[in-house]
């Protein structure tokens, strides 16, 4: 591991976690508060989970160490106590009930570490009608509106891949949760749990909208609002070479610029007039199929028109200012994001690849004090 205050090493240095291995949003949360220093040690069962890539490739595992415990065998749940007992946090994404069963519930763990902070990620939460329901991203936002929103009128709701629900909404939140758990139980000495349902969190970023559509600004419908696509000065379009431009001109300057590089001038006036809207668009789509996407490019580049061209996951990394803030690393042969947000005094870098399962036995029953993990793990 690198030593405090060296360059990539990040402000949770000296915060140790344990990840009792999953799939989905709470490998990603631990994976971010590895990316932000912390020592995450991930317990894997034997033969892993379920839904798994070849570890080799599974990113959100990076920067972490991995040990193998079987949480059903005699001995397992008292492995993952003595663990606990020398963790900051505790990171789980069991069904609820699960971990108690385990041996390794909160009760369990708190009776070993008083200020341990529980971090517990589910989809419908850890109580509530659907708590023991399985459950993917897509059923989790169905239900809270937020896929509702998505996509083209008269057409089904578009999937935005499992990025809003398991990530966002899940992950994202999680972290935000235990680090402030974390807060507290340093001030206290007293731990606590932390409920991060996806449902939860999917349902709290759209709280903007949801005042928006009281206020009478928005219509609970797709393909009708300033945000949704329903704007024609707010959405992609197609180029000539079957690309897309992205388009988000809302302020009157970023709209005058827009319309004056795509050469439709004589329609500024429509920015306001609902009713000339479709004719707006019918006209931006036009102009936008005259040109290939690096040609639009070339005509907004440098400009305050709001425009971007819509990149694949493999050009984005090459894009010019990306690669200039180093947005993306390469890392182990695998181009892949970095870690974020970044800091002034304490910053962060990708500091492994990713975790194989029970290869970081040795390492952290020395730098744990653990010992008899290496008899388990053998």
């Amino acid at each position: 591991m690198a030593e405090a205050g060296r360059p990539g090493h990040g402000p949770l240095a000296g915060v140790r976690v344990v990840e009792l291995a999953g799939i989905g949003p709470g490998p990603f949360a631990a994976m971010l508060l590895a990316d932000l220093g912390a020592d995450v040690v991930r317990v894997d069962r034997p033969g892993g989970p379920g839904l798994a890539i070849n570890p080799e490739y599974d990113i959100t595992n990076r920067s972490k160490r991995s040990v193998i415990v079987d949480l059903k065998t005699e001995d397992g749940p008292s492995h993952v106590l003595d663990l606990v007992e020398r963790a900051d946090v505790l990171v789980e994404g069991y069904r609820p009930g699960v971990a108690e069963r385990l041996g390794v519930g909160p009760e369990a763990c708190h009776a070993r570490n008083p200020a341990l902070v529980y971090g517990r990620m589910t989809g419908w939460g850890q109580e509530g009608p659907l708590a023991q329901r399985a459950g993917h991203d897509i059923a989790y936002i169905a239900l809270t509106g937020t896929l509702g929103m998505i996509g083209a009128p008269g057409e089904p709701p578009a999937v935005p891949a499992n990025l809003v629900g398991d990530y966002a909404g899940g992950s994202l939140y999680l972290v935000v949760g235990v680090l402030a758990a974390l807060h507290h139980a340093r001030a206290t000495g007293t731990g606590q749990v932390v409920d991060a349902a996806i449902v939860d969190g999917a349902a709290h970023l759209s709280a903007m909208i949801h005042g928006m559509l009281a206020a009478g600004g928005w219509q609970d419908r797709r393909g009708a609002n300033l945000l949704d696509g329903g704007c024609p000065y707010y959405g992609t379009y197609e180029t000539a070479d079957g690309r897309y431009m992205a388009v988000g001109a809302l302020e009157q300057q970023f709209y005058d610029e827009f319309v004056t590089l795509l050469g439709i001038r004589e329609l500024a006036g429509a920015r306001k007039d609902l009713a000339r809207w479709e004719e707006l668009r019918e006209e931006v789509a036009a102009r936008f199929r005259t040109r290939t996407r690096d040609e639009w490019t070339a005509v907004f580049e440098g400009s305050d028109a709001c425009v971007a061209p819509v990149l694949s996951l493999r050009e984005a990394p090459a894009h010019p200012h990306l690669a200039a803030r180093g947005t993306f690393v390469d890392h182990g042969g695998i181009t892949q994001p970095a870690p974020a947000p970044r800091f002034s005094l304490t910053p962060t870098a990708v500091r492994g690849g990713p975790a194989q399962p029970g290869a970081d036995t040795a390492d952290v029953a020395r730098d744990w004090g653990l010992p008899h993990l290496m008899k388990d793990g053998d």
